[in-house]
């Protein structure tokens, strides 16, 4: 797997990483929101790069110009519901791409520790040749894409697959890399070097779902 870790590169995506780890401007959920999507806005510019590209004659009010449009078919499949901020950074910049939306969760059983992942619903559209942009704002243990990539062999084989996440775990990217294809890239804006018990990343964030949208019951 090729792994594009932008921790260590100073941008402006480092002041919207520490907005979103910050317990106190963490409270606002609009800012929290803006913030996951503007991450992935800029994550989407920069794999952006790598697409395929075809020279396309565009007609302005004074002449024409040649430019250099990409020429891949997009599929956006975002994982809810901490997904949703962060699949709306993609479609800005996207905006022709199809979308696809998987509903997973961990089930604790008697509030324990251990855990697993559960795919209750999943909406996609044909990925046959096509470049799958999975999108997956915290990386923690990896499970969950594992059983996501279980649920997306009926829809094709894609060209290429892309996972994007805010923050991961380096437990969750080792387990990632021995699931998905070895040309799979990873695109992530930080990576934190452990887990709790309940696999939750740490430092992290906290519950990205929940700050984005509430508690749930």
């Amino acid at each position: 797997m090729h792994i594009h870790n932008f921790e260590n590169k100073n941008s402006i995506l480092n002041q919207f990483i520490a907005e979103l780890r910050n317990v106190n401007i963490q409270k606002d959920s609009m800012r929290f929101r803006k913030n996951i999507e503007r991450v992935g806005e800029v994550l989407g510019y920069e794999l952006s790069k790598t697409l395929s590209y075809a020279t396309q004659t565009i007609t302005t009010p004074l002449g024409t110009k040649d430019m250099a449009l990409s020429s891949d078919k997009l599929v956006i499949c975002s994982i809810l519901r901490a997904g949703l901020a962060f699949h709306h950074g993609f479609l800005n910049y996207f905006d022709a791409a199809e979308n696809g939306f998987i509903s997973a969760y961990r089930h604790h059983e008697n509030d324990a520790d251990e855990f697993e992942v559960l795919v209750n619903y999943f909406a996609a559209p044909n990925l046959e040749g096509k470049i799958l942009i999975l999108a997956d704002p915290m990386l923690a243990t990896g499970r969950t894409l594992e059983n996501v990539l279980k649920g997306l062999e009926k829809h094709g084989k894609p060209k290429q697959i892309h996972i994007l996440a805010v923050i991961g775990s380096e437990e969750g990217i080792a387990h990632t890399a021995t699931i998905f294809p070895e040309n799979t890239h990873l695109w992530i804006a930080a990576v934190d070097s452990s887990l709790n018990a309940k696999g939750y990343i740490v430092p992290g964030l906290g519950d990205a779902g929940d700050l984005s949208y509430g508690e749930k019951l």
